[in-house]
């Protein structure tokens, strides 16, 4: 039985989610029709272009994705303070890029005097406007039912697209974090699309070589703001040099005949994390497989599942093996 999103996501632990969602014509998302010989790789730039988009509409940063062949990953992290402080001008301009809203929204945009009742319904309206403007589930399928509708159009039929709802994994510290990344950056590599990150396309590491080269971070990202500290920006906590050389290394030690790689080369971010090169190969390559819910350190793990009120912790194991 499948968990009720409720029990996936609580932001009460933390702001960054790991979630996939899989094709229901699975061949036929990004790849090439093998009987027929159609490709249908451009869908891939449909996908990431509508990604990036909403990232800039939603207060939900994108961390990392990877656009495959038959389902996308993406980090993402909810920053529901930046939502509390944009004023109702700004809530209603970001919904109107997404729907055209309530007759009560059009007509506040265009200057109409509201009644005392109109303007309380429309507090209303704006409260919702807001909670949904920081939900990951509007997010997701806002994103899923546009590729849907022209994947369908395209293919001239109707019917699902999708393999049902999208999956989620809470990430609650800074190693499940660091981990989740890596894994979905190197996906592309992993299943031998691209040789390496940088030549992995429709990915976020390849989107981030490529402004790091003109010495910027990419604005449709989430930024990496430097190891935690006080007074700290917003933005990931990390160093993007050091995380591009931990993906670079990763993905030669994916090779075959480059397994000893970052156990010679072993970069500050991995010593900082405590997470061993072994292990980290184990996570990098296998992070869907191991685990199922959400990762961590075991107290975040039981603070999680306080909060919503599971009575079984399943990774609590592997976290404990793997993350330290």
């Amino acid at each position: 039985m499948a968990t009720a999103r409720k029990k996936q996501i609580s932001l009460v632990d933390t702001p960054y989610y790991h979630c996939i969602s899989r094709c229901v014509r699975r061949a036929f998302l990004c790849g090439q029709d093998k009987v027929t010989g159609t490709s249908f790789e451009h869908r891939r730039g449909w996908v990431e272009d509508k990604l990036l988009a909403l990232g800039q509409v939603f207060a939900i940063d994108i961390c990392a994705y990877a656009v495959m062949s038959n389902h996308t990953h993406m980090v993402l992290h909810v920053d529901v303070e930046r939502a509390n402080l944009w004023t109702t001008d700004e809530v209603i301009n970001r919904w109107h890029q997404l729907f055209k809203g309530t007759l009560i929204t059009q007509q506040y945009v265009s200057g109409v005097k509201q009644s005392k009742p109109m303007q309380n319904m429309l507090k209303d309206t704006i409260a919702v406007y807001r909670q949904r403007l920081t939900d990951i589930s509007w997010f997701m399928r806002i994103l899923n039912e546009d590729i849907a509708r022209k994947a369908n159009v395209e293919d001239n039929c109707t019917g699902r697209f999708w393999e049902g709802r999208f999956k989620s994994q809470a990430l609650l510290d800074e190693a499940a974090l660091a981990a989740c990344m890596a894994y979905v950056d190197l996906n592309p590599v992993r299943a031998k699309m691209a040789a390496t990150p940088e030549t992995s396309e429709h990915t976020s590491i390849a989107l981030r070589i490529k402004e790091a080269r003109k010495a910027r971070q990419p604005k449709e990202l989430s930024p990496f703001v430097g190891n935690p500290r006080k007074n700290m920006p917003k933005g990931l906590p990390f160093d993007l040099p050091d995380y591009i050389q931990l993906v670079e290394l990763t993905g030669r030690c994916i090779r075959e005949d480059k397994r000893g790689y970052i156990e010679n080369n072993l970069p500050d971010i991995l010593q900082r994390l405590g997470i061993c090169p072994e292990n980290w190969l184990i996570l990098t390559t296998q992070f869907r497989k191991v685990f199922h819910g959400a990762v961590g350190n075991s107290q975040a793990l039981a603070d999680f599942c306080q909060h919503q009120h599971l009575k079984k912790r399943a990774t609590v194991s592997i976290c404990k093996k793997l993350l330290a």
